[in-house]
C-alpha cells in the first residue's frame, strides 16, 4: 500500500460509516494537522504543476478544501463542481452512482474553459470512480476537453474498489497520494 509521504498516520478510518459495511477513510485529521496538511498541498500542487494544467475543477465539498490551495498557489481558475441546485447560473448535469447510492454532479455552463485546456479534477477519494468520471465528463461532454487533458488527483486511492481502473479505462489519467 503506498503511503510516500507518511500520511497514514493522520487518516482515521470509521466502520459502518455512512451506513452500514462502508470503511470511511477520514481526512479531518490530516486537514487538522498543520504539517500533513502543508505536505499534502505541496505534493497536489506538484503534481498539478508537472501537468501543465491551465484550470483546476473540484467536487464538493472536501475536494474544494484542497483545489483552493492549488489554484492559489499557481494562480490558475478554481471551477466548482457542486451538488444539484447549489450554483445560481444554469448549469450542466451528470448523474453517476456512489458505492452507496446515486447522486449527480453540476458545472456552470458560463464557465470559462476551452478545449485545448488542461486540468486537473481534485477531490479527497477516489473509490468506485464515480464522482471523478463524472465530472470528467462533465468537461468533455460539455467543454470540448480531451480526455487526454484531464488529470484527477485525489488524496486516497481504494483500490480494491476499482475507482482508479475504471478512470484509466475511459482515458482517464490518475494521481492518487496514499492508497489503501
Amino acid at each position: 500500500m503506498d503511503d510516500r509521504l507518511g500520511l497514514k498516520k493522520y487518516i482515521r478510518t470509521v466502520n459502518n460509516f455512512p451506513i452500514d459495511g462502508i470503511i470511511f477513510r477520514d481526512i479531518t485529521s490530516l486537514i487538522e494537522t498543520p504539517e500533513a496538511f502543508v505536505k499534502t498541498c505541496d505534493e497536489l500542487t506538484r503534481l498539478t504543476k508537472n501537468f501543465g494544467a491551465d484550470a483546476i475543477a473540484s467536487i464538493e465539498s472536501r475536494g474544494f478544501i484542497f483545489a483552493g490551495t492549488i489554484a492559489r498557489d499557481l494562480s490558475l481558475p478554481f471551477v466548482l463542481a457542486r451538488k444539484p441546485g447549489k450554483l445560481p447560473n444554469k448549469t450542466y448535469k451528470k448523474s453517476f452512482d456512489l458505492e452507496y447510492g446515486s447522486t449527480s454532479i453540476e458545472i456552470q455552463q458560463n464557465t470559462n474553459l476551452t478545449e485545448d485546456q488542461k486540468v486537473v479534477i481534485v477531490d479527497d477519494l477516489v473509490a468506485t470512480g464515480g464522482t471523478a468520471i463524472a465530472c470528467a465528463e462533465l468537461l468533455t461532454e460539455n467543454f470540448n476537453i480531451l480526455e487526454s487533458n484531464i488529470l484527477i488527483l485525489t488524496i486516497i486511492d481504494l483500490p480494491e474498489l476499482g475507482g482508479s481502473s475504471l478512470i484509466k479505462e475511459k482515458g482517464f489519467k490518475i494521481e492518487t497520494i496514499v492508497d489503501y
